[in-house]
Formats: C-alpha cells, sequence, structure tokens
C-alpha cells in the first residue's frame, strides 16, 4: 500500500471515528454505535492486511533473501509477533 493510499484511508478512519465520539456524545442509540464501531475496525484490519502485504513483499522478502542471518531471523520474529498479538485481541 502506498504511503499517501494508507494515510487517506486512516484520515477516512480518523472522521468516522470523531462521527462515533459524536454518537456516543449525543447519547445515540447502543447498536447503531457498535455497528459504526465494527465499521471502523474493519476499516483499521483492512488498513493493517495492506501494511502487512507491503512489508512481506518488500522488507521481508530482502531479509530472506540476504546474507545476514541475524537479520532473517529477526524479521520472521518480527511476523510471528504481529500475529500473535492479532489472536490475542
Amino acid at each position: 500500500m502506498q504511503n499517501q493510499d494508507t494515510l487517506q484511508r486512516l484520515k477516512t478512519i480518523d472522521g468516522h471515528l470523531r462521527g462515533i465520539i459524536r454518537m456516543v456524545e449525543d447519547d445515540a442509540y447502543c447498536i447503531d454505535v457498535i455497528k459504526q464501531v465494527q465499521a471502523v475496525q474493519a476499516a483499521l484490519n483492512k488498513v493493517s492486511e495492506a501494511i502487512l502485504k507491503d512489508h512481506l513483499s518488500s522488507c521481508v522478502t530482502t531479509a530472506i533473501r540476504g546474507e545476514d542471518p541475524n537479520e532473517r531471523a529477526r524479521v520472521l520474529e518480527e511476523i510471528t509477533d504481529v500475529f500473535a498479538t492479532s489472536q490475542k485481541n
């Protein structure tokens, strides 16, 4: 994902989140708020997936093809940690 596209998506999510804050401040119907929160979560997941895809195709690929076994181990550990953390949520 290109940096500009990522920023635009995050700004859109930010606007959406601000709308949710207003909904809570205005005591909107709980289910409506939950639906909007779920939409933001889904949008954040898409951004995260796109960033991860770019990382795998650039940084991780470079490290795996490289000569430094410590760097290979480091990037693989990072990926493992990302997946482990996502499973906890």
